[in-house]
């Protein structure tokens, strides 16, 4: 084996890792070797050139201080790990015609993926400005990092990236959410070490159980030992090879190790180590499909051992560099006023050997080129990557055929997630390759066990007989459960990002260990739809959120909390959503439009438990339609200016908000009240702030421009305020909602410590309706009476009164 010329690869004379492996063979030719090792240089190459270069992209002159940009940002420390990688990925699609799709973890590396997206020409394609040239490669530097340019990061700007690599932890449940249900990719994952120490990505290791090697692809993790985040060692790279290697073992993998930093060997070492786990994955595939057998497979995984900042600076100012924390970001501060520093910038660049790698226009040399995959052949040209380009419509069953008979409004009792999974059944069985539910372990506690008709729950784990009884474990399930809510929204994300469609159903109160998630999700969108016309729209990211607050009697204090909303709100108004349907039938139809949807966060609030049923199918539909609306048959002001307007958002706030005006019926006859619903909670907002929003207009003549409104909401009351805060009639909004005090308590009993109960609604009618606090005394007195006789039988029965509990509308 002859070694390519290391003259000016700083890092690699005289620096020994732990331990070098040697190749069993020699897969590389010497012209292959030199060849994979050049287009590797001109990665790295590209990689500091974006963090460092505004001036002189090329080095056709001595490095100069004005050649460097005024401002240093950006990642070096898993750039030449990550290019290694991909370069070794493209001999594998040139060599066997694979579909590879790549997951770059160390999402700060983003300048690996620019440069290699750059060098397939794919990047020139989406952004002809920045051509493959001198020019068009000053443009790439110019941009990176720098202001109205790109992110440091992997950002949806990134060619080829579905991953938004501002927060760790989630590259591999997005590789498998990305390889569910698409036989011929293989995603190759770089897990990065400091994202190895995350709660999410700790879990996602565990998604083999669930990847079927018939139906579903591959996805090939590389955990990218480094040794270092941003200051400190990384665990995982500081314990013993056998302990790791068992770790790998006991998660179900086949590891294999690639360590070293001698590049000529390391090529060799890679080559032959990633044919083989390609070799394993088709081998695992092929006996799967031929003889059906989807016995748990081993699946191979490799750790990558290689220097932080490979090939970088080994010391700058007296402190080590290379293969340490210092290489992670910037290793250079300051060669603007530090000539000497200068000199080692220059040098670090000469070492790539640009002269070698471009022609006199400043484009990569034409034996380079050819290495690189062709079309959609290219990592960064994948279509997954972009998978709104794949996306198909659903085959929606409709829902007037599953809808809940309701004779008289608020009348009967149903659970609205109960009806729901028999139309969630049918959309899975019309929908079996491109439609999937998620959620932690509590499908038929949220009442949607009847999907189980049509797929039980996946599982490539053992099997056990008695596993049949109670939603059967499936390998080709469509259900996916898991106790972790950021591997199941990392697996959705995946999927969807990839063109698929799916709903995660989760607990109102735990649906906060994915705000983080739905953050950067709700980011990756915004900037997808809003500036990147190259980005195809992708299926909605849909949340089922059930379980709520009002119903959480048992579980108590712990499980009520509605605040999600107010995180959802936080975001761009042109990806997310929030609805509040009252009823089934309005649950049924909001799903189907929000299934339909594209390009949004839909969040969906619905409970599981009974709930009073309102509207038939026909009402619910032109409801749900207009989001908000005035229900004529619980309202008294016969299209005159009314006294009161109750308005409510929400299952138990609708009941509650209905049971106080039979009951204000009843005390005040002659009282205009006004009933209004809002389903789609952005509706409060003006049409100026959001594309939901109501014209001012609109909102004056529903509720009003000086009556009382009394607003009773599901979740925390100061997000109706925040909403509606420059509405003309906002200083007589007077919302209730939850208010933090819960513990053990009956559901009547809460609505009541929090004020959301029909009693507490009417004395604040009372308060509010000047003719009325006067001659409401003695009806004030009444209810105050009816507020303690209820809490102090549900301490006495541990229950409800028969009356609260089994209220329906008398009209």
């Amino acid at each position: 084996m002859t070694p390519p010329s290391t003259n000016g690869y700083n890092g690699y004379n005289g620096h020994d890792m732990d331990t070098q492996a040697t190749p069993r063979s020699l897969p590389l030719s010497p012209d292959e070797l030199r060849k994979i090792d050049a287009y590797w240089r001109a990665c790295n190459y590209l990689s500091v050139g974006m963090i460092y270069l505004r001036a002189n992209p090329l080095l056709r002159e001595p490095l100069k201080a004005e050649h460097i940009k005024q401002r240093l940002l950006g990642h070096w420390g898993s750039d030449p790990g990550q290019s290694f990688t991909w370069v070794h990925l493209n001999r594998l699609i040139m060599k066997d015609d694979l579909n590879v799709m790549y997951v770059s973890g160390p999402g700060h590396g983003a300048p690996a993926t620019l440069s290699n997206s750059y060098l397939e020409g794919y990047y020139s394609e989406v952004y002809p400005d920045r051509s493959a040239d001198e020019t068009g490669m000053l443009r790439l530097f110019r941009a990176f990092s720098s202001p109205g340019g790109i992110g440091s990061h992997c950002t949806p700007e990134t060619p080829g990236s579905i991953h938004e690599g501002g927060e760790l932890g989630y590259s591999l449940s997005h590789g498998y959410g990305a390889a569910f249900d698409n036989p011929d990719l293989i995603v190759a994952v770089m897990v990065g070490d400091g994202e190895a120490e995350t709660g999410p990505l700790a879990t996602s290791w565990h998604s083999n159980k669930f990847l079927n090697p018939v139906i579903d692809g591959a996805v090939l993790p590389i955990l990218h030992l480094n040794g270092y985040k941003i200051a400190n060692p990384t665990i995982l790279a500081r314990i013993p090879q056998e302990e790791l290697e068992a770790l790998m073992t006991g998660y179900g993998y086949k590891p294999h190790f690639v360590s070293g930093n001698d590049p000529a060997v390391m090529h060799q070492l890679m080559a032959e180590t990633l044919a083989t786990c390609i070799g394993e994955i088709r081998a695992i595939q092929a006996h799967a499909r031929s003889t059906g057998d989807i016995t748990r497979p081993r699946w191979p995984m490799i750790v990558l051992r290689s220097p932080k900042g490979w090939t970088g600076p080994k010391e700058v100012d007296g402190h080590k560099v290379e293969d340490f924390w210092r290489a992670h970001q910037v290793p250079v501060l300051d060669p603007v006023t530090n000539a000497k520093n200068l000199k080692i910038v220059e040098a670090w660049m000469r070492s790539y050997k640009p002269e070698e790698l471009f022609d006199e226009n400043g484009t990569l040399i034409e034996e380079l080129r050819e290495m690189a995959p062709k079309g959609e052949r290219r990592i960064s040209a994948n279509p997954h990557a972009n998978g709104g380009r794949l996306r198909r419509s659903l085959d929606l069953p409709d829902i007037r055929d599953y809808a809940f008979k309701v004779k008289d409004p608020a009348s009967t009792y149903q659970s609205p997630t109960f009806v729901l999974a028999t139309w969630l059944r049918d959309v899975i069985k019309r929908n079996m390759s491109t439609f999937k539910l998620f959620g932690p372990d509590e499908t038929a506690s949220n009442k949607l066990d009847g999907v189980y008709e049509a797929s039980g729950k996946r599982w490539i784990a053992e099997i056990k007989p008695e596993d049949s009884d109670g939603g059967a474990l499936s390998p080709d399930g469509r259900v996916m459960e898991m106790l972790s809510e950021h591997t199941l929204e990392g697996w959705f994300e995946g999927y969807v990002l990839t063109g698929r469609h799916g709903l995660f159903a989760t607990y109102e109160a735990f649906v906060h260990v994915i705000d983080s998630m739905f953050n950067q999700h709700a980011k990756w969108l915004e900037k997808a739809k809003s500036e990147l016309d190259w980005r195809a729209p992708v299926p909605s990211v849909n949340l089922l959120i059930t379980s709520l607050v009002w119903r959480q009697d048992h579980n108590g204090f712990t499980h009520q909390d509605p605040g999600f909303l107010d995180v959802v709100t936080n975001k761009s108004p042109e990806v997310v959503r929030i609805y509040l349907p009252p009823d089934a039938n309005c649950l049924l139809s909001v799903m189907d439009h929000c299934l339909r949807s594209r390009d949004y966060i839909n969040v969906i609030v619905a409970d599981k438990q009974p709930h009073l049923q309102y509207l038939d199918m026909e009402a619910a539909l032109a409801h749900c339609t207009k989001g908000i609306g005035i229900w004529d048959w619980a309202s008294t002001d016969e299209n005159t200016e009314p006294d009161v307007v109750m308005a409510c958002a929400g299952d138990i706030a609708t009941m509650e908000s209905l049971a106080a005006v039979e009951i204000l019926k009843e005390h005040f006859p002659d009282l205009k009240i006004r009933f209004v619903n809002v389903v789609d909670l952005f509706r409060l907002m003006p049409d100026t702030d959001h594309p939901h929003g109501l014209s001012g207009r609109d909102f004056d003549s529903i509720f009003s421009r000086e009556k009382p409104v009394i607003f009773n909401f599901h979740s925390y009351p100061s997000l109706v305020h925040k909403l509606t805060y420059n509405r003309t009639n906002h200083e007589n909004m007077h919302v209730h909602g939850y208010r933090e005090r819960g513990n053990i308590n009956t559901p009547f009993e809460l609505a009541i410590i929090n004020q959301v109960d029909r009693f507490s609604l009417c004395i604040d009618v009372i308060d509010r309706v000047p003719r009325l606090r006067d001659t409401g005394a003695h009806t004030k007195n009444w209810l105050k009476d009816q507020i303690n006789a209820s809490i102090t039988y549900a301490h006495a029965q541990g229950i409800d009164r028969d009356e609260i509990r089994n209220w329906v509308w008398k009209g």
